[in-house]
């Protein structure tokens, strides 16, 4: 068809017309296809909820599959050493967050024997981000180590604006270190 037309000669401003109309059309088809692709996803969240549903109840409700997800996290996130107490870290809050909380509805823990570091650059406020850390934690400030300050971040500028550091818990207490680690090599021996 474009060959049949190919010596038409369009009348004066024509062209800037059509360029017009195809600006406003890719607009709206952009918002339809965006709409689109929203209502797409919100139906795949549905479907991925409806279908994990039990599967969330049961984390939920069962102290079993808390604890093995505590000792996967810390087989993830955790320190591997031998020293007779755990330690965890992440950037992340809400792993920290979950790392927390698993450890407290798992165990009966002394919160007196947690302690936190804080590993950031220099250009953060070490202050602001130990009390983020405590906020998240609900670890008091005064079990705060002193801040580790990344010396390589000097005269940088952070690009990550939202980023927090990195927060390392510490638990003193064998057992508890004991146990996740038995775990986590019985879980992972299972998978030989």
């Amino acid at each position: 068809m474009a060959y049949w037309c190919r010596n038409v000669v369009l009348p004066k401003g024509y062209a800037s017309k059509v360029k017009v109309l195809n600006r406003l059309n890719l607009s709206r088809g952009r918002e339809i296809a965006s709409k689109n692709r929203k209502e797409k996803r919100t139906a795949l969240f549905k479907d991925i909820d409806d279908k994990n549903r039990r599967l969330l109840k049961f984390f939920t409700t069962n102290n079993h599959s808390r604890k093995i997800a505590l000792v996967i996290l810390y087989l993830a996130e955790g320190s591997k050493t031998a020293r007779g107490s755990l330690m965890f870290g992440n950037s992340d809050p809400e792993i920290m967050l979950m790392f927390v909380n698993l450890m407290r509805e798992c165990y009966k823990l002394d919160e007196r024997k947690f302690r936190c570091t804080l590993q950031c650059r220099a250009d953060q406020d070490v202050e602001t981000l130990e009390r983020f850390w405590s906020r998240i934690t609900k670890i008091p400030l005064q079990q705060f180590y002193k801040a580790r300050v990344d010396k390589r971040s000097v005269g940088q500028i952070s690009k990550k604006h939202d980023y927090k550091g990195v927060c390392r818990i510490d638990y003193y207490s064998s057992a508890v270190d004991l146990e996740l680690k038995r775990i986590a090599q019985r879980l992972l021996a299972s998978f030989k």
